[in-house]
C-alpha cells in the first residue's frame, strides 16, 4: 500500500506539471492570437482574385496577358473561363466602360480585379523622323467592388525594327505587374475603409413632382475638355462621365469619374469641370445643394 505522503507528492508533481503546461498555454496564446491578427489583417490584401481579359482577341494581346499572369504575385484566374464569362455580359465597349458594367463584369467573372488590355507592335512615320516601330499595350485595373477603374497605363517602346521595340515592352512587363499588384492592394483597403457617400439630392425625372420649380447647376461660362495627343494618336473615340457634388454658394464639393476612357481624357474632363465656374442647383428660387452627372463624347476630329 502507498504511503498518504507520495500521493500527496505525486498530486503536487502532478499539479506542477499542469501548472507550466497552462504556463506555456498561456504564453503561447498572445502569440497566436498576434499571428491571427496578421494573418486577419493581410489574408484579404494578398488574396486578391485578378482577371485579366483580351477582348480585340489579338495574339499579341494574349502573349502580354500570359506574361502578366506569369510575373503577378496575385491569384490570377483562368483566362478561359473569365473570357467566358466576361463575354457573357455583353458590353458593347469594354474599353470604356461605366461603373456598372464594371461591377457586372466583376460579379459575372467572380474576381475582385480585372485587368482589359489589348497589345500591338505598329508602324509609325511622322515628318520629323524616319519609319520606326512602336509596342505598346494599353492597361485598364478595374475594382469589381465600387466600379472604378483604379489604374490606367499606357506603356510604349520605339524602335527602328518590330522585333526590338517588342523586347523592350516584354522587358518592361515585370515592373509594371509590380505596380499593378501594388495599387490592387492599396485600392482593395482603401475601399474597404471607405466611408459612404453623404446623402445629397440629385436630379429628379422630368415628370416628377420633384421636378416643379428646380433648376439644375449650370456652369457661367464652359470649357470644352481638352481632346488630347495621345487620344489622338490612338485615334480613340470614347465617352467619360463625372459625377459632381456642388454645394448650395456654388462651390464643388467632390468629383469622380464614373465613366472611364484613359488616354489622359479622364484627368481632361476633371480639370475643365473643376475649372468652370457654377451657378448651384435651386428650387423656387432657393440654392439647394446637388449631385449630379455630366457626359463628355470625345472623337478625333479629321482635319482634313
Amino acid at each position: 500500500m502507498r504511503s498518504r505522503s507520495f500521493t500527496i507528492n505525486r498530486f503536487v508533481l502532478t499539479q506542477s506539471r499542469k501548472g507550466a503546461k497552462t504556463q506555456r498555454k498561456l504564453l503561447y496564446l498572445p502569440f497566436a492570437t498576434l499571428l491571427l491578427c496578421v494573418f486577419a489583417l493581410n489574408f484579404p490584401l494578398a488574396a486578391q482574385r485578378l482577371a485579366i481579359l483580351t477582348p480585340d482577341k489579338a495574339e499579341s494581346s494574349k502573349v502580354f496577358a500570359e506574361s502578366l499572369t506569369e510575373r503577378s504575385s496575385l491569384r490570377v484566374l483562368d483566362p478561359d473561363l473569365s473570357e467566358s464569362a466576361f463575354h457573357s455580359v455583353a458590353i458593347s465597349n469594354p474599353f470604356n466602360l461605366t461603373r456598372d458594367e464594371a461591377k457586372q463584369i466583376g460579379a459575372a467573372i467572380g474576381c475582385d480585379f480585372f485587368i482589359i488590355t489589348r497589345s500591338a507592335t505598329q508602324r509609325r512615320s511622322s515628318f520629323q523622323r524616319k519609319e520606326y516601330y512602336e509596342a505598346f499595350a494599353a492597361i485598364h485595373v478595374f475594382s469589381s467592388r465600387s466600379g472604378r477603374m483604379v489604374l490606367w497605363r499606357l506603356p510604349r517602346f520605339e524602335a527602328a525594327k518590330a522585333d526590338a521595340a517588342a523586347k523592350a515592352l516584354d522587358i518592361s512587363i515585370p515592373s509594371i505587374a509590380t505596380e499593378i499588384d501594388a495599387t490592387v492592394v492599396r485600392s482593395n483597403k482603401a475601399e474597404i475603409d471607405e466611408a459612404p457617400l453623404p446623402a445629397m439630392e440629385e436630379p429628379p425625372d422630368a415628370a416628377s413632382p420633384l421636378a416643379k420649380g428646380l433648376r439644375a447647376p449650370v456652369p457661367f461660362r464652359r470649357i470644352k475638355p481638352e481632346y488630347t495627343e495621345i487620344a489622338a494618336l490612338f485615334d480613340v473615340t470614347a465617352t467619360v462621365e463625372i459625377t459632381v457634388d456642388l454645394d448650395a454658394a456654388g462651390t464643388i464639393l467632390r468629383t469622380e469619374i464614373t465613366r472611364s476612357a484613359g488616354y489622359g481624357l479622364d484627368e481632361s474632363v476633371e480639370k475643365a469641370v473643376r475649372t468652370m465656374n457654377w451657378l448651384s442647383a435651386s428650387r423656387n428660387g432657393k440654392p439647394l445643394a446637388m449631385r449630379f452627372l455630366l457626359r463628355y463624347n470625345f472623337k478625333k476630329v479629321d482635319k482634313n
